[in-house]
Formats: C-alpha cells, sequence, structure tokens
C-alpha cells in the first residue's frame, strides 16, 4: 500500500461544450481516476498516460531555494483541465492522485514516488510526473530502476535534463534537489550500470567550476544555454542523437528554471536570461520521435511566485505537446498535420 497517498481528482475542473460529441472535449472530461492502492488490471488498450502529483519542496528548502513547489501539481492540472482532446478515443488519460510529502521525510516521499512510478509502469502506462522540486527526478527514476530490477533487465536509461543547473552536487551532508544526478551517478557506478546523462540550458553564471569538473570527470556532454537558438538546431540535434544513440531508453526531464523569467517567472529560481520555450519544445518533441522514451516529468514550478498562472500554464502546453507527440508517432493523434504544439 502506498502511503501518503491521495486522489487529486477535483482539480479536474472546466467549461463543458458538449457532453456527447467527443470533438468537442476537453481533458478534464476525459480523464479517468486511477487508485494504485486498488490493484488495478493492466492497461490493455493502445496507449494510456497515467499523471502523478509529488507534492514535495524539501529539496528545494536543503538546495537554499525559494520553496513553494509542494502546490504546483494542483495548480498544473487546473491548466490543463481545459486542454482540447486532440487525440484518437483509444487514447486514454488517468490520474493517479499526488504524494504527500509534507510530513514525511523527502527520502522517504521519494520511496513513495518510485512505488508509484513501477505501479504505472507495470500497468502499461506511461507515467507524467508532476514535481514537485526538481528531487521529484530521484524517486521517478527509482520508479524505473525497480521496474527493470523485477523484470530482470538492467536498465540503460539516458536522462535528458532541460535545465539551468547540474544538479550534481555533493549529497554526504544530505540530499536535494541538487543532487540527483550525482546520487545516479552513483548508483550506476556501484552496479555497473551505463550512466547516461545530457543536461540541456546550462548557464555557466549559476554552476560552479566545480560542478563543470564534476560533470567531465563522470563524462557528462552537456549543452550550454547560450548555444541554444533556433538557428544551432542542427549541431544540438546531432549532440542529443549520439546521446540517445548509446542507450536503449531515454527518461526526460524539465526543470522549469531553465526557461527565460519571462516565461516561467514561478519557480524556485528564476533565470533572467533563460530560454524561449520556442526553442526547448522542438527539441522535446524530436527526442519522443526517437520512441526511446519511457518516463517524462516537470518540475520546480512555484505558485507562490507565478504571475497569472504563466508557469504553470507553461507547464500545461508542454505536456500536451509531449501527449500529442506521443499520440501522433503512434498513429493516435486527431490532428495529424505538423504544428507547434503537438
Amino acid at each position: 500500500m502506498l502511503k501518503n497517498y491521495v486522489s487529486a481528482m477535483d482539480n479536474w475542473q472546466g467549461r463543458v461544450d458538449s457532453e456527447d460529441d467527443y470533438d468537442t472535449f476537453r481533458w478534464h472530461q476525459w480523464i479517468r481516476p486511477l487508485d494504485l492502492n486498488d490493484d488495478p488490471e493492466p492497461f490493455e488498450g493502445k496507449l494510456g498516460f497515467a499523471i502523478i502529483g509529488f507534492c514535495s519542496e524539501q529539496g528545494v528548502r536543503r538546495n537554499k531555494g525559494r520553496v513553494g513547489t509542494a502546490l504546483a501539481p494542483d495548480f498544473i492540472r487546473k491548466q490543463m483541465s481545459n486542454l482540447p482532446c486532440t487525440f484518437d478515443q483509444s487514447v486514454k488519460l488517468f490520474d493517479a492522485g499526488d504524494v504527500l510529502c509534507q510530513e514525511i521525510s523527502m527520502e522517504e516521499g521519494q520511496a513513495i514516488l518510485a512505488e508509484a512510478v513501477n505501479k504505472i509502469l507495470n500497468l502499461n502506462l506511461f507515467p507524467i510526473v508532476l514535481g514537485g522540486g526538481h528531487e521529484t527526478t530521484f524517486g521517478h527514476y527509482c520508479g524505473h530502476l525497480k521496474h527493470a530490477d523485477e523484470a530482470g533487465e538492467t536498465l540503460d536509461l539516458g536522462i535528458v535534463n532541460f535545465d539551468a543547473h547540474f544538479d550534481m552536487r555533493p549529497y554526504d551532508k544530505g540530499s536535494s534537489s541538487g543532487s540527483m544526478f550525482r546520487q545516479i551517478a552513483d548508483i550506476c557506478s556501484e552496479r555497473g550500470m551505463n550512466y547516461g546523462y545530457l543536461p540541456m540550458g546550462i548557464q555557466k553564471h549559476s554552476n560552479t567550476v566545480s560542478l563543470f569538473k564534476t560533470a567531465d570527470k563522470l563524462g557528462v556532454k552537456y549543452v550550454l544555454a547560450k548555444d541554444m537558438s533556433i538557428g544551432s538546431y542542427a549541431s544540438v540535434l546531432e549532440k542529443v542523437d549520439t546521446f540517445l544513440f548509446n542507450h536503449e531508453k531515454a527518461y526526460l526531464t524539465i526543470c522549469s528554471d531553465v526557461f527565460s523569467s519571462a516565461f516561467a517567472p514561478g519557480v524556485s529560481a528564476t533565470q533572467s536570461i533563460g530560454l524561449d520555450p520556442e526553442v526547448v519544445l522542438p527539441i522535446i518533441k524530436h527526442i519522443l520521435r526517437t520512441r526511446k522514451v519511457v518516463g517524462f516529468d516537470i518540475c520546480e514550478i512555484s505558485p507562490r511566485f507565478d504571475q497569472d498562472d504563466t508557469t504553470a500554464s507553461l507547464g500545461a502546453v508542454i505536456i500536451f505537446s509531449v501527449v500529442n507527440t506521443i499520440c501522433k508517432i503512434n498513429n493516435l493523434a486527431v490532428i495529424t498535420e505538423t504544428d507547434y504544439f503537438g
């Protein structure tokens, strides 16, 4: 049984143009609850997504960032509620609830999230995790690790992280939202697994020299924010393709502070010269089209500092793009022409 685990279906409310014409449906009309404690039967349809929230900000607090990320999952859901159903009716959306972390340690919360993600994978569903601080990623990753262990497989997961920071800090005095990719590296080293980490959008002014040296020591290739623009797609995608070629599966995580504060004011650490979402979205879609991606999360949205829900709305648009791109590559999109969002 998952502890500190609750339903979040009350957040799915919105406009209704019709109750029987699917072409008018929005996500709040299509999504269904999924209680992971009920031992549901595996999904046998063509394509299904399970959304789960990780209501944590302890990692941000330990990392001396601006707290407020624990409220993000509900705010993102509210922005997703009115998204249109631009996919075939065979595509199913499930809300798997929230993991609450206020009265437990960060490590306990990550363990619960890991078990929840493992259950979602066992149900043949694609996990979409709503952080929470970026400590969300360690729990999410451990869910994939647990799933591979139970299947008797060695996990070879290439992690692509859109982030202004490396998040590879030492954790001898405790882990945080800034240490998980160092933790994952150590797990891979201990188990003899292929460590794959590609951070994109790294800001020189936001990382110490020590972190750059750590990345070099661990063989981590990275893409600086200054090298990411519409005109540099060819070189950026070449690095992405080279990275993904060396891994069986891929995992996408987004720290919302990778974006300029003009697009994402509500984050734990704002970036005045961060990235434009129009640069990031095509790269995300390119990665998804490899058919290697097995999980996605978006982290570090802090409603406490948001303006008119701008950052939560951006998070919803990114998730919309992820879902619709996966639908398209599976020939399950209602609108099939190339477009910005899907």
